[in-house]
C-alpha cells in the first residue's frame, strides 16, 4: 500500500441525521450517513477532493455514463473491534480492483493511497455511524462515472469519483437457495466480467428475478460458451466444499470478478491445512456429489454477506438439499474466525485490518 498521506478539505453538516436514525429499523442500502467524498477529473487530471455534506447531485440529460454506461464501483465495510476502534478489512486489495475496473471500462486510473485515504477520512469524520450492535456494519461504496456532456459514442473525458457509506445489518436472514442458471449469462469471455462495473449487475437483474418466482433467492451463473461450468453464484464468489477439499473457479478467467473476501477465506483454510483447489468446475461434478453426498458445503463469499451458506441447489427440475449449516464445520469455521478477525478480538496474523 501506498505510504503517502492524502489529507482533503472538509465541509461538516450542521445538522447530522444520527439523533432521527432508527436503528432498530434498518433496511440495507437505503438510509446515509451525514457526509460524502467527491472529486472530478478533467483536463487529463483528477483535481482536488473534498468531504462535503451527503446530498444530491445534479446532472446533464445528456450525461455520457446515463447513455454509454461507463460506470464502477466498490464495496467495502467498516466494523467497530471490542477495544472501539474502527477497522476497515483489506482496503488496499478494493483499491487496485477498481483501479483495474477502471482501466478495462477506459476510464483514469485513481491513485492507491488516494482512494484508500479518502475511505479513511470519510469513515473516521462519520465515525458515529459505526455502530457497536452485532452483525452491523458500516458498508461503503466508492464509485466512479463518466460526466461528459455529449451524445457520441467514446469514452469520457470527465469523470465524478464519489464515496457514500450507509450503516447495514446483515444482508441475508437466512441461508440461500440457489438456481444453476442454464440459459441467461452473466458475463462472456473477453467481456467485462472482471470488472465491477455497473452494466453487470443491470443484465443479471432480470433472470434472477426470473429465479425468484420460482422460489430461489439467487442463481449460480455458468460459462457463456456452454453452460458447463460453474463461475459465480449471483453477486458473490461461490465455494464448494467436495470431500474435504474447498474447490473454486478459478479466477484467472476474465468473465469472474477477483473476490476480497474468497481469497481470504482460501487463505485462511490453506493456512489451516485445508486442500484447495481453484480450477474449472463442471455442473456435473456438483450435481453428482449432490447425489452421491459428497457435497457437504456450498457458499457465496462477498463483502456485502462475508459467507452466505447455500442450503439447496437447484438444476434440471430438481432440488438437491445441502447439509444442514449447522453441521458445516469449515466454512462455520471460517466465517467465525473472520468475524473475530474483523472486530480484533484474536490478532491479526495476515495484516489485513486497516484502523482509521
Amino acid at each position: 500500500m501506498s505510504t503517502e498521506l492524502f489529507t482533503f478539505p472538509i465541509t461538516k453538516t450542521s445538522d447530522s441525521k444520527i439523533k432521527y436514525f432508527d436503528w432498530d429499523h434498518l433496511d440495507f442500502g437505503k438510509n446515509f450517513s451525514d457526509h460524502m467524498f467527491i472529486m472530478e477529473y478533467k483536463d487529463g487530471a483528477w483535481c482536488s477532493g473534498e468531504i462535503v455534506p451527503f446530498a444530491n447531485i445534479s446532472m446533464h440529460p445528456a450525461m455520457s455514463a446515463l447513455h454509454y454506461g461507463q460506470s464502477i464501483f466498490e464495496g467495502l465495510k467498516a466494523i467497530r473491534t471490542e477495544d472501539n476502534k474502527i477497522n476497515i478489512f483489506r482496503p488496499d486489495m478494493n483499491a487496485k480492483r477498481f483501479d483495474e475496473s477502471a482501466k478495462r471500462m477506459c476510464m483514469p486510473p485513481l491513485p492507491e493511497g488516494l482512494f484508500v485515504d479518502a475511505v479513511r477520512q470519510l469513515v473516521g469524520l462519520d465515525s458515529e455511524w459505526v455502530t457497536t450492535r452485532d452483525g452491523h456494519s458500516l458498508y461503503i461504496r466508492p464509485f466512479m462515472f463518466g460526466t461528459d456532456e455529449l451524445v457520441g459514442i467514446r469514452p469520457s473525458e470527465t469523470y465524478k469519483f464519489i464515496i457514500i457509506t450507509t450503516p447495514v445489518g446483515h444482508y441475508y436472514s437466512e441461508p440461500v437457495n440457489v438456481k444453476i442458471e442454464k440459459y441467461y449469462t452473466r458475463a462472456a469471455s473477453g467481456g467485462v466480467g472482471r470488472a465491477k462495473a455497473a452494466g453487470n449487475y443491470a443484465a443479471s437483474m432480470y433472470p434472477a428475478q426470473q429465479a425468484m418466482k420460482e422460489g430461489y433467492h439467487q442463481l449460480i451463473w455458468t460459462d457463456a460458451a456452454t453452460h458447463k461450468y460453474i463461475e459465480e453464484s449471483g453477486t458473490m464468489n461461490v465455494i464448494f466444499q467436495i470431500g474435504d477439499k474447498l474447490i473454486t473457479p478459478d479466477e484467472n478467467h476474465d468473465t469472474i470478478l477477483r473476490g476480497i473476501t474468497k481469497k481470504s477465506v482460501l487463505a485462511i483454510a490453506e493456512k489451516w491445512g485445508v486442500e484447495i483447489e481453484e480450477r474449472m468446475i463442471t455442473v456435473e461434478e456438483v450435481i453428482e456429489a449432490a447425489k452421491n453426498g459428497t457435497l457437504k458445503d456450498a457458499f457465496g463469499a462477498g463483502t456485502a454477506a462475508t459467507i452466505a451458506p447455500i442450503a439447496m441447489i437447484g438444476y434440471e427440475d430438481e432440488k438437491y438439499v445441502l447439509p444442514p449449516v449447522e453441521d458445516r464445520e469449515i466454512s462455520n469455521k471460517i466465517k467465525k474466525y473472520l468475524g473475530d478477525l474483523k472486530a480484533g478480538r484474536i490478532d491479526d496474523e495476515f495484516g489485513w485490518n486497516f484502523i482509521v
